[in-house]
């Protein structure tokens, strides 16, 4: 069976023109939910799918590998719900947290020094992203995160990073809310991703009030 699919579930099929090559084949099982297969029309035509169809599980998984196509390894999405927009709204911003600018640079340039690798591959937090927030400790930048508008829409992705020495403080969830408070009054919808075996960073998303929507591959090579 295909990633992300039930034998009994049907999936739905959703062609968009408007999709990027990068994403042009994507698998949204959402919680609760139906299991939705959007492509681009170049794609379903190489799939052999038509839009509105629903697709049954096994025969989505051969036409997956006939057509030699492959789809990355699940990521969990996070959402905020209407109350924690509300909640985001009236609360402070934490004392030790604000927005970044290019003026950090050097205090950025030592954080992503000290922290370890594998976050700064797997969370791809820039200084230069549309919007970037830190939290501070004796002037110390100790938790980052960045974001950007995901494909062209209001969707801000965020990733964050929290060094390990001052990890279960609270700081990664403060700095969580605070970007994502200023994205909102922007206009823009937090969006957190997150392997799905990334227990701390799916603490951390919940810790940071967001609910898990579901969990999606995009084809491999994408952007």
């Amino acid at each position: 069976m295909g990633p992300g699919l039930t034998a009994t579930a049907e999936v739905h099929v959703v062609i968009d023109p408007a999709l990027s090559e990068g994403h042009s084949v994507s698998l949204l099982s959402v919680t609760g939910g139906p299991s939705i297969l959007a492509i681009t029309p170049r794609r379903a035509n190489e799939l052999g799918f038509s839009a509105a169809e629903r697709v049954d599980p096994v025969r989505l998984t051969g036409a997956i590998a006939d057509a030699g196509i492959t789809l990355n390894d699940a990521d969990h999405l996070f959402y905020l719900t209407v109350a924690e927009h509300a909640a985001l709204r009236d609360e402070p911003v934490f004392a030790g947290a604000r927005q970044l600018t290019m003026a950090d640079e050097p205090l950025f340039a030592q954080f992503t020094a000290d922290a370890p690798g594998d976050d700064l591959d797997e969370a791809f937090v820039e200084l230069d992203h549309w919007l970037v927030f830190g939290t501070f400790v004796d002037g110390r930048l100790v938790s980052a995160a960045s974001m950007y508008p995901w494909d062209n829409s209001t969707l801000a992705d965020l990733g964050v990073i929290t060094l390990p020495d001052y990890r279960g403080l609270g700081l990664g969830r403060a700095t969580v809310r605070a970007i994502s408070a200023h994205a909102i009054s922007l206009g823009y919808e937090p969006q957190y991703r997150c392997r799905l075996d990334n227990a701390p960073s799916v603490a951390l998303a919940a810790s940071a009030g967001f609910t898990l929507f579901g969990d999606w591959h995009v084809i491999v090579g994408g952007d």
